[in-house]
């Protein structure tokens, strides 16, 4: 065969080239797209999606449950009714912090000096000032105590002083 000749030499072996030309690389291109369709993969990220991660991203991060009565380990109890706590409880637990040893100006307890101006202007006066906050203590002595509870410690502090509330 010399250098200028075909390896194409009658004209069905022309057809036969034409057509393979186009269908071999046909043939190819479907069989590649049938296997590529037919593997099951999964997409990055798409494992995010499922309803379990979905749900396991959205759940709450703590739930809010009132504290429970001092002494009481079970958290129910904290909804259910509780008992009127006394005058020396809530001192203790909300006044004591400022009043025992005076800080920043609150008149400590047992201090007739300090607490006869205010014990002169009543009881009502003193009940108002503990419910509404004045100066620097805070409304209710910063605690959750009822208006009855804020009654009794009033009574319990100005009574200690020389008082004689009857609350």
């Amino acid at each position: 065969m010399s250098e200028h000749e075909s390896p194409i030499k009658t004209p069905k072996q022309l057809i036969v080239a034409v057509v393979l030309a186009f269908v071999v690389p046909v043939l190819i291109i479907a069989l590649l797209t049938k296997h590529v369709g037919s593997v099951s993969k999964t997409g990055a990220g798409s494992v995010a999606l499922t309803p379990e991660a979905v749900a396991e991203r959205i759940k709450p991060v703590g739930r809010v449950a009132t504290a429970p009565e001092s002494g009481s380990t079970a958290v129910a109890a904290a909804s259910g009714p509780r008992p009127i706590r006394t005058g020396a409880e809530v001192y203790a637990a909300a006044c004591a912090g400022c009043h025992a040893a005076g800080v920043m100006g609150a008149p400590k307890f047992a201090d007739k000096g300090a607490w006869s101006a205010r014990i002169s202007k009543g009881y009502d006066s003193l009940l108002t000032a503990s419910l509404k906050g004045k100066g620097a203590m805070p409304a209710q002595g910063g605690g959750a105590y009822s208006d009855a509870e804020i009654g009794k410690a009033v009574a319990h502090l100005a009574n200690s002083a020389g008082a004689s509330f009857a609350k």
